[in-house]
């Protein structure tokens, strides 16, 4: 099937490769996404007191619905939802804030009673929204991409050094020794090896690292054997929803933050994969999110965004198939149905995990970094709205509580360096590039006057003549460059 005509001809994003390599691109997606996309619910299961039980119901639903939306993301259902683009979704750390604190004031009812209203409410904006992309160029969505990047590196050192620092081996040289050879191996693949085993470079050294880290005692697959075979919670498990004023304004609030992220990420995808994004593929991603919120309200789950750490193993590995991340949806909701086989492989390692996101989330960065050198920095306020954007982002990453004084909606929006990060730069471009107040003038065109060094229609020489030649005048120097901003 892979050699026939239309499959060559076909964009890298529509292509199918083999049964076999698809199975193995798509769980490499699943492993380098997995602990991200659990430690939504167990940080959140924490702060609200649920029980284990009901943190292990949430993180299958949380599975579930994340693969049902990167199936819809990449495969798309008709004209409505899913951009079609090699993209995996999981749940996203801006709505962990605002469920605690809607939890604490109003229960678990009205938490999911809030994310399903906020559902609807993407469902609604998500065209309109869509059509406000001019106002993410490069300059917007190069800085976004940037902050994402570095602020998941910090828990990519977490997991390498362990999360508690009263622990007997945190930053222990054994943990630092093996995230260095994980990175090594990662790196080895990607200089030497060619072909297919080139592309499962990060596969592979999830795999070796762990073989290392059985002898050392840095794995624990006590919890595998005790997990069901089967398990999900059914729909509003807590109850009928409710809908207090507030908690829907607050989640409809983190929304807007999720499509503000999202759109980012989906135009560095297209950026990516070479298939640019266009207001309507836009459109149908976002009304994806939505659709996240309603599922996630329903299923007791999350709303989801798009993992970033998977665009960078599609940077790393050159695999831009739509359908490979469709395979790894599949494998997200049976891994959502049977909970054995998401504990083993949440057991995974620390450090082996950690190093591979730290390549990963580096490589994001990159993306971010690359999407910003299309930018004339020295054009107008462009270097102004870059370091600004980018200085508000990663202050909440390397200080944190810095807005714990702030009112629990206004930590919403300032609580998060990606969240900071769009808002600012977003605020920015609108205010410099798309308002006439403060906008730059052209300089007035100079009036053109004859110049001796430049004779225009001159008549050819006679042959007897002098045949000196005549210099053309330069472009003019003060020429003004088209904005890259806008």
């Amino acid at each position: 099937m892979d050699d026939s005509p239309q499959v060559r001809a076909a964009h890298p994003v529509d292509r199918r490769p083999p049964l076999g390599k698809l199975a193995v691109f798509g769980f490499q997606h699943v492993l380098i996404m997995y602990t991200g996309c659990v430690t939504v619910p167990l940080v959140f299961g924490a702060a609200a007191g649920l029980s284990t039980s009901t943190i292990g119901l949430l993180i299958n639903a949380d599975l579930l619905v994340a693969g049902l939306i990167t199936l819809i993301q990449s495969l798309g259902i008709g004209k409505v939802f899913g951009i079609r683009l090699p993209i995996v979704t999981g749940a996203t750390f801006a709505s962990v804030t605002p469920m605690i604190l809607i939890a604490g004031e109003y229960g678990m009812q009205a938490v999911y009673g809030s994310m399903l209203a906020a559902g609807l409410f993407g469902l609604l904006i998500a065209v309109p929204f869509a059509r406000l992309v001019r106002f993410f160029p490069p300059l917007v969505s190069g800085v976004v991409i940037t902050v994402v990047g570095l602020s998941l590196i910090g828990v990519a050192a977490g997991l390498i050094t362990g999360n508690d620092p009263e622990a007997a081996d945190y930053a222990s040289t054994t943990r630092l020794a093996l995230a260095a050879g994980v990175i090594l191996f990662i790196v080895l693949f990607a200089r030497f090896v060619r072909g297919f085993a080139g592309q499962i470079g990060v596969l592979v050294s999830l795999v070796l690292g762990t073989l290392v880290a059985i002898p050392l005692d840095l794995t624990d697959f006590s919890g595998v054997s005790g997990a069901d075979w089967v398990g999900l919670a059914a729909p509003f498990h807590f109850g009928a929803p409710e809908f207090p004023p507030s908690a829907v304004i607050s989640m409809c609030v983190v929304m807007l933050v999720i499509f503000t992220e999202s759109t980012a990420t989906m135009m560095a995808v297209g950026e990516s994969t070479g298939r640019p994004v266009t207001d309507k593929d836009l459109a149908r991603g976002l009304a994806a999110d939505g659709l996240s919120g309603v599922l996630g309200g329903t299923m007791n789950s999350f709303m989801d965004t798009v993992f970033t750490q998977n665009i960078g193993l599609i940077r790393l590995t050159k695999v831009s198939s739509r359908y490979v991340t469709a395979v790894a949806g599949g494998m997200l909701v049976v891994l959502g149905l049977i909970p054995r086989l998401g504990e083993l492989v949440a057991a995974l390692p620390g450090p082996v995990v950690g190093a591979a996101g730290l390549v990963l989330f580096a490589t994001v960065t990159m993306v971010g970094v690359n999407t910003l050198r299309r930018v004339d920095l020295d054009q107008g306020h462009n270097m102004t709205i870059a370091a600004v954007a980018l200085g508000v982002g990663l202050l909440p990453e390397v200080s944190e509580g810095i807005y714990d004084g702030f009112p629990s909606w206004a930590q919403i929006v300032v609580g998060s360096g990606i969240t900071s990060a769009a808002f600012a730069a977003f605020l920015l471009n609108l205010l410099f590039h798309h308002t006439s107040w403060g906008r730059e003038k052209p300089a007035a065109a100079e009036p053109v006057t004859d110049s001796p060094a430049r004779v225009p229609d001159a008549p050819e020489p006679a042959p007897d003549a002098a045949a000196a030649p005549v210099a053309a005048v330069p472009a003019q120097a003060g020429a003004v460059k088209a904005s890259t901003a806008e």
